[in-house]
């Protein structure tokens, strides 16, 4: 895929994902959450230019920083979704402002090893910040996915005769 297409599914994907965590819903533990990571994650692989092949060193240590950085993001942003029960037992989550200050992060990292990448003239494939997007959204995903399953459960409604 081109850089352009990348972007685009790249920015799609953030829109969506962003939009739907700022408002409260219903979390389906038993969801396929990883689908979407896993689409991303084949398209980026699918890219040969997702390494530099003039600058294989540095590009895959910008590729693996990057990497680290968004597991490290991803359980940041994990811990940053509100989770709490509803009146009929189901697990509720919604975004907060530490989970707009985690994006924010996570984009403010990716631009600073853009950054370096330029400024070592090393190319990078818009494929490596989908698999970022990929690896970030797979671990948000599973670290609230535990969270809900860790909470307590809802109390028994009282019965009235």
């Amino acid at each position: 895929m081109t850089t352009l297409t990348n972007l685009l599914v790249i920015a799609a994907a953030v829109v969506l994902v962003v939009q739907r965590q700022m408002r409260a819903q219903r979390l389906d533990t038993e969801r396929r959450f990883w689908l979407l990571p896993l689409i991303l994650g084949a398209l980026a692989l699918r890219d040969p230019q997702i390494i530099d092949h003039q600058h294989t060193a540095l590009s895959a240590v910008l590729l693996v920083a990057g990497l680290v950085a968004v597991l490290a993001m991803g359980s940041v942003w994990g811990w940053t979704v509100r989770l709490w029960r509803a009146a009929d037992g189901s697990v509720m989550a919604k975004g907060t402002k530490a989970t707009v200050a985690a994006w924010i992060g996570m984009i403010a990292i990716r631009i600073g090893l853009y950054g370096i990448g330029e400024a070592l003239h090393v190319h990078q494939s818009g494929s490596s910040l989908m698999l970022g997007m990929a690896v970030l959204l797979l671990v948000r995903s599973l670290v609230v996915n535990w969270r809900a399953r860790t909470l307590e459960p809802a109390p028994p409604t009282a019965v009235l005769h």
